[in-house]
């Protein structure tokens, strides 16, 4: 997999945006780092490719001089934008790309104040040494005290039905998972190499976009109102979070083609503009570890840890059918609709397979992701405030740069609060805070319509 991220059309980073509570200390952060995140030896591992091996990429023990990986720029505490400087600072680092002569690593420590922080610090880790549920667990192991998640609630089937039906179910869920598998996997082939989404607005070219820098920006919601939508729809926050997006998505593009259609002025939102059969897929990643979780730093650190440190992911493909729809709950019925039938398939693990094969014994040119629209992510974040490297957490914020889509979107909890982190290429979304606010907007719009039904729970 470190071989597969190391291709032009795949060289992806990893950028994690912590904002804390108070300014830090460069030198106690630094004595903390390394005491805590350099135990772990992928981040004191140069990556170095064995000739006599075909060019596979070995792991090599090496020295790490924590001040060539922490920078500490110079920063003016009275500037006028510091939200803008630190967003820039972000868009900045996507357009670098780091020397394989030292650990592929580095901390940006901004001791400024901007409007929901006291201070930022932007990890920047290159995705070979594993991906971002790895990485969020490794600076989580780093906090005082481990933190608590939601608990996964799974499926049972009453011990009293009987054993007829007990065995009708199981039996009719393999044939069902082997169907859905194999239609899934004929529909991977075929995105991949021929079947393309429709060029929309959000859509890239078919190459070279991989080589873009990109604009990183964060829209927060209220949980609790996600929470509200769920508990009154009795799905999940994440047929939520897929609904809203879907129905964020559509106004996007509706507004888009209003537009194209006017000669760029706007045009009224009510007003369906949508062309008919939009295809837009997204790469949704899935967490494939058989025991997902946060360890201690020393059980993360030991040789075959239940950590299971790396890339252990796969994805599925994911349609959005864009459209506008006169009830905004018809979103959510959508969105559990998709998620329930994903779940009734073996997709992602085929797809990560997969990726293994061609790599190890195919040109990696076959390892290419599928050309979809976007890609997506949302993993759930801990349930309380808590302290990374000593210092407590105000916001945590994942993305990525370097992927082949011109739109990714991450969503992760923290408390009480949801934000979705989109990674835009500006040359083909030059708006992305309008997509925010689409976003934002379509949430409200479903939260209106569970209270105006009354169908929230008591």
């Amino acid at each position: 997999m470190a071989r597969m991220f190391h291709q032009p059309e795949s060289n992806i980073y990893i950028i994690i945006i912590v904002g804390y509570k108070r300014l830090i200390d460069p030198n106690v952060y630094k004595t903390t780092l390394t005491e805590t995140f350099l135990k772990h030896p992928r981040f004191s591992c140069l990556q170095v490719a064995d000739e006599k091996s075909g060019g596979e990429v070995k792991w090599v023990k090496t020295n790490v001089d924590i001040n060539k990986h922490v920078k500490v720029p110079m920063v003016d505490p009275y500037m006028a934008s510091p939200d803008k400087f630190v967003e820039d600072y972000v868009a900045n680092l996507s357009k670098t790309q780091m020397s394989m002569s030292l650990p592929m690593w580095d901390f940006h420590i901004l001791n400024l104040k901007t409007s929901d922080a006291e201070s930022t610090v932007v990890v920047r880790v290159h995705h070979s040494l594993a991906d971002g549920t790895s990485l969020m667990a490794l600076l989580l192991s780093c906090s005082d005290a481990l933190p608590s998640f939601p608990a996964m609630k799974k499926k049972s089937i009453s011990r009293g039905a009987g054993w007829f039906p007990i065995w009708f179910w199981k039996s009719w869920s393999v044939m069902l998972l082997m169907w859905n598998t194999l239609v899934d996997i004929w529909m991977c082939v075929a995105t991949t190499y021929f079947l393309k989404d429709t060029q929309t607005p959000l859509k890239a070219p078919s190459s070279g976009v991989a080589f873009t820098p990109r604009r990183i920006v964060r829209r927060t919601f209220s949980l609790d109102d996600v929470k509200l939508v769920k508990n009154a729809t009795h799905t999940t926050v994440n047929d939520v979070v897929l609904a809203m997006t879907q129905a964020g998505l559509s106004r996007y593009l509706n507004r888009k083609y209003g537009q194209a259609k006017s000669d760029g002025e706007a045009r009224e939102s009510c007003e369906n503009n949508l062309p008919n059969n939009i295809r837009l897929t997204a790469t949704l990643f899935i967490n494939l570890r058989t025991s997902p979780g946060i360890y201690a730093l020393e059980e993360m650190v030991k040789n075959n840890s239940k950590a299971e440190w790396g890339n252990k992911i796969g994805y599925v493909l994911y349609p959005f059918k864009i459209e506008l729809k006169d009830n905004p709950l018809d979103y959510i019925r959508d969105a559990k609709a998709k998620i329930d039938r994903k779940k009734a398939t073996l997709e992602a693990k085929f797809r990560l397979f997969l990726a293994k094969v061609f790599v190890r014994f195919y040109p990696t040119k076959l390892a290419k992701f599928p050309s979809t629209t976007m890609w997506f992510s949302n993993v759930a974040g801990p349930q309380e405030p808590i302290s990374i490297l000593g210092n407590q957490v105000a916001f945590i914020a994942p993305s990525l740069y370097g992927q082949p889509v011109a739109l990714t979107i991450h969503v992760v909890s923290y408390v009480n609060k949801m934000s979705m982190v989109l990674s835009v290429d500006e040359n083909i979304i030059a708006d992305p805070y309008q997509l925010c606010d689409d976003l934002e907007e379509a949430l409200k719009l479903i939260k209106n319509c569970v209270i105006g039904e009354g169908v929230i729970d008591n």
